[in-house]
């Protein structure tokens, strides 16, 4: 594990979706508050490589580290994209672009923080999901998809989130399950962790979902508790659009998403605040729900 000594914060976003030129242009303003700054990015940057590494490009210039899990849209092979890989193919494809500007990956070895609330091993995490958040009263996933296409939510990855070589998203989260818990637990018995993933590792940030449905988007039930077996002081995510946080079992759940200008217009607040993760904000306040907070969307993203 690489260890990097320091002062300063360690700060998290995700869902820039920089294809938005209002997003684009929260992103041109972001800033660090001192030079030992660490980045946090949860995935879903953009669509297309060019635009993804636009974003990472600029944020690894100003930051200290920056360290990147993959989001869906990243994952997307969409057709406004002149890069046509799927799959793998196209994961390695963005850790290699990663790797060339000093981004941590999944694929690294996890960086230690030792600045203020150190220290603690910040591992950005990818694991997909395997429909295992099903809508009530569904027992398979051909049940929840059947009722989800009755209800119209249908997420995008069904045309555009292409598991190859594995046969389905299921299995490539399967293997993307087994193969970083043998890396978590391979850690130091006594080190805390920050786990970074698109997606919650538990299903209860997803109960307050507009559509419910399409929690089968957001996670994996193998991750149920990994926030207590991992030592984890922080658990960030991002993909539902609703910032707020939570805490689970004691332990902080952060979500640190911008969203979409028609969501973020709506919060009090400016956009594109770098959310803190540590020192830990609020340390002392209620241990509940963030105020100013409404109730997320589902949808097709």
């Amino acid at each position: 594990m690489e260890s990097t000594a320091g002062a300063g914060q360690l700060l998290a976003i995700s869902d820039l979706h920089i294809s938005y030129p209002e997003n684009r242009a929260l992103v041109e303003e972001m800033r660090p508050d001192g030079d030992d700054d660490w980045l946090i990015v949860a995935g879903d940057v953009a669509e297309t490589v060019a635009d993804i590494r636009w974003a990472l490009t600029t944020l690894a210039s100003r930051f200290r580290k920056v360290l990147w899990a993959p989001g869906n849209h990243e994952l997307w092979t969409h057709p406004k994209d002149s890069v046509e890989l799927r799959g793998v193919a196209r994961y390695e494809h963005l850790v290699g672009l990663c790797r060339e500007l000093g981004v941590v990956t999944p694929e690294d070895p996890y960086p230690v923080w030792h600045g203020p609330g150190g220290p603690v091993a910040v591992a950005p995490l990818f694991l997909l999901y395997d429909y295992s958040f099903l809508p009530a009263g569904c027992a398979t996933k051909a049940e929840g998809l059947d009722y989800a296409r009755s209800t119209g939510i249908v997420c995008n990855d069904e045309y555009l989130l292409h598991p190859d070589p594995y046969p389905t998203r299921e299995d490539w989260c399967r293997a993307r399950v087994a193969e970083t818990e043998r890396r978590l637990a391979a850690l130091p018995a006594d080190l805390p962790t920050v786990l970074v993933n698109h997606y919650p590792l538990d299903r209860h940030p997803t109960e307050v979902l507009w559509y419910p449905e399409f929690a089968m988007w957001c996670g994996t039930g193998l991750t149920a508790d990994w926030h207590r077996r991992f030592r984890v002081a922080t658990m960030v995510y991002g993909h539902l659009h609703i910032p707020r946080t939570t805490w689970h079992d004691g332990v902080r759940f952060e979500e640190v998403s911008v969203g979409y200008p028609r969501e973020w217009r709506k919060r009090p607040g400016p956009p594109g605040r770098l959310r803190r993760i540590m020192p830990m904000e609020g340390e002392a306040g209620d241990r509940g729900v963030a105020p100013g907070v409404g109730r997320g969307r589902g949808g097709t993203q």
